[in-house]
């Protein structure tokens, strides 16, 4: 099924969600933060999965890259499985159009593929409070998008640099805010949030490379950088999951279902603290 068609189906039946047989009240303001780390995004899908199944919702989202997708469909009200559709129509040819290494494809393949599945919707049209991390390349400053036209945000959040252009908004030229921000767990405390669970799904970061070969020298940089941007996330989270993804590239969708079970697993293992965290009574 096509990116289009699931659109359709979608907006003309709802497909089937998962049902708990309880739901889990919290006595707290809950933020969720899904952090970066391109393809592998997909073990996003298996966490929300894991707290659909134990009845646990965050009314507050927050998303760096590849986060920002998972976390703006989330707020935007799909479950689980339809986020897991839509992602499983997604073609590498489509987003990253340019073959020619340090000359980037544009942002806008990103926008339009996000367009499709929501339109030409605002943050305010959100089901879930919502914001996202991007860059200004201008200032290097961290920039928060919380208002304005979502598809382009998120494009901003996941421009990641030589790979794709940079996005113009307003005074802005916006790229990924994983470079600042990767685990946006202090902008979901900064929505309201009085307890917040991150996704950290770069286990590779800080890795270097025995190789000198230019691609994987710039990927290692990349990754060692990537370090320092998550001390705030993580100084600002109750809770982290971790899912073990350092068998799955970043730049590739192969093993998609596996990175689903994997970020399902290190989810359920962490849901007896989450309930406790939350203080919950049962609904």
């Amino acid at each position: 099924m096509g990116l289009l068609s699931f659109v359709k189906k979608k907006r003309d039946k709802q497909a089937r969600k998962v049902r708990p047989k309880k739901t889990y009240l919290p006595k707290v303001v809950a933020g969720l933060a899904l952090g970066g780390g391109g393809a592998r995004g997909f073990a996003h899908i298996g966490v929300i999965r894991a707290f659909e199944e134990h009845g646990i919702d965050f009314p507050i989202v927050t998303g760096t890259s590849v986060g920002s997708i998972v976390g703006s469909l989330y707020a935007y009200g799909l479950s689980s499985d339809e986020i897991l559709e839509l992602a499983k129509t997604l073609n590498e040819r489509e987003i990253r159009t340019s073959k020619i290494f340090f000359r980037p494809s544009p942002a806008k393949n990103i926008e339009d593929i996000v367009y499709k599945i929501y339109g030409d919707i605002c943050f305010s049209d959100l089901s879930k409070k919502f914001a996202l991390s991007t860059v200004d390349l201008r200032t290097g400053e961290e920039v928060v998008l919380s208002e304005g036209n979502l598809a382009k945000a998120v494009s901003a959040s996941c421009a990641v640099p030589l790979i794709f252009s940079p996005v113009k908004w307003e005074d802005y030229l916006l790229i990924d805010g994983g470079l600042a921000n990767v685990i946006p767990s202090d902008i979901a405390r900064q929505l309201g949030a009085e307890v917040v669970v991150s996704v950290d799904i770069n286990s590779t970061r800080g890795q270097g490379t025995d190789s000198i070969k230019t691609l994987d020298v710039f990927f290692a940089v990349f990754r060692i950088a990537m370090k320092s941007t998550a001390v705030k996330g993580i100084m600002n989270s109750d809770i982290i999951i971790m899912p073990d993804l350092k068998s799955y590239k970043a730049t590739k969708f192969q093993g998609w279902n596996e990175m689903v079970e994997e970020g399902y697993r290190a989810a359920i293992e962490v849901i007896p603290q989450i309930k406790e965290l939350f203080g919950v009574r049962e609904g």
